[in-house]
Parts: C-alpha cells; structure tokens; sequence
C-alpha cells in the first residue's frame, strides 16, 4: 500500500472511531435521558374514608389529565417517569402504579385510568409515614435513571404508627431526593389524628417531612380541595424539573 493508501486508510479508521464513540454517547445519553422520577404515595389510612378515599383518586386523576399538567409533563423532549403507591400502617403499602416513562399522552391517560379503577388496598390501619419513607426509598432504587427525584407525600394526619420521619431519614439515605407534600386541612377528629386547627397538616408536614432546598408544601382545604391542590403541586414540580434540564449539573441517584 502507498503512502497515499496508507493515509486513506488512517482517516477511515479515525472516522469510524469517530463514529462510533459518537454513537455511544447517543446511546448513553438515551439510556439517562428521563429529566424526572416522580413517585407519589397516597393516604390510605383509617382516618380516610371511602368518600374522601374516592376524592382523592379521583381528583389525583384528572389533576394528571388537566390541560395544565399534561402540558407540564410534555413540555420537554425528555420524559418523566412516574409511579404512584398507597400507604397506611407500618407493613401496609401498595404499588399502584410502578414505574412508567411517560412518553406520550397514552401512557398518562393509562396512568390516570389504573389509579381510578384500583380498589383500595386497605382501610383499617394507622398512619406511619416514616414506614411509608422507607418504602419509598426502595422504589427509588429501582427508578429509572433520571437527572432529578421527587418523593410526594399526601396525606391528613400525623405519624401515629411506627417510626417517626427523623428516624426514617436516618436509616434511609434520601440524598439526591426532593420530598414534596400535600397537606389536607380537616376539622375535628378523625379516626387517631386531629387537625382541628388550620394549618396543623402544613406546619407538620413543614417542620416533619419536607427534604431538600426546593421542597415545598401545598395544602388542600379538605378532600374537595383534594384535586386543585394536587394539580397546582404536580405543575410546580414538573417545572421545577424542566427548569432543571438548563444546569448541566444531576443530583446523585438515590
């Protein structure tokens, strides 16, 4: 071969190298291409009747298929992958909804159609959110490989079973996650928990369980509120998610 062939024959090699460490990167960048892992775990305790039960499943589903949130969700080309689960006492939590990337308006609306045609899990129990933490955290660790976490908790009493949240987050690492939550106001008592004053959910939930320099409360005023609340809460965090997509920068996977 000349010096010419040999020449050639370099250049081919440097392009395929080229090449294919480009097509690697394209992989890797779709194997990690999810901007957010949103997991949401529902209040199915004792203090939740089967009417308020009903308003919160049905209200979490059209806040996912409000015009709002759908947008929210698909505002950006990377996707969001969600999961839902219920919980109440300290070896009482059930998926809902496991992990799926929602990729396309199909998947939401399937999403939104299980979480209203599952028959609750249970209606007898406690309410044990450090459990309920702990739960959580293992979901996490079979979640898609996403740049950002987000845990949120909603609920209308406080822990009254198990652990408490501190010794939660002691045992479980949650760094790399954002615990959100939605506080429900009630008036009186209801089952073991009493919320008689306003805003006793919001300052607990406030000084208890919220993670991380973004997290938040959004308090719903009632069951009825149930709906509106979690719309403007999934909004916020889904956002929160797309403005994260700017930084270069991904939080460490739980």
């Amino acid at each position: 071969m000349g010096q010419h062939g040999e020449h050639r024959s370099l250049v081919i090699r440097a392009a395929l190298v080229a090449t294919l460490t480009m097509a690697l990167a394209a992989t890797a960048a779709r194997a990690s291409d999810c901007r957010l892992a949103l997991l949401l775990a529902m209040d199915v305790s004792s203090s939740v009747d089967p009417y308020e039960d009903a308003l919160q499943r049905n209200g979490l589903a059209n806040a996912l298929l409000s015009p709002q949130v759908r947008s929210a969700f698909f505002a950006a080309p990377s996707p969001v992958a969600l999961a839902i689960f219920e919980w109440s006492g300290t070896s009482h939590q059930t998926v809902i909804v496991d992990w799926t990337v929602i990729d396309r308006p199909a998947a939401l609306l399937a999403v939104a159609e299980t979480v209203t045609s599952t028959p609750r899990s249970a209606n007898q129990f406690s309410t044990a959110i450090g459990h309920a933490l702990g739960f959580a955290h293992d979901m996490f660790r079979r979640a898609p490989d996403c740049q950002d976490f987000t845990l949120d908790v909603s609920g209308d009493g406080p822990n009254n079973d198990g652990y408490h949240t501190g010794v939660a987050y002691g045992r479980f690492p949650f760094e790399g996650v954002t615990v959100n939550a939605l506080a429900i106001e009630t008036t009186g008592t209801k089952g073991a928990s009493l919320t008689a004053v306003p805003g006793d959910m919001e300052r607990y939930y406030r000084e208890r369980l919220i993670r991380g320099p973004d997290a938040f409360v959004e308090v719903a005023d009632g069951f009825d509120d149930f709906e509106r609340a979690m719309r403007r809460k999934l909004e916020r965090e889904l956002g929160v998610a797309i403005l994260g997509r700017l930084s270069p920068a991904a939080k460490r996977r739980p």
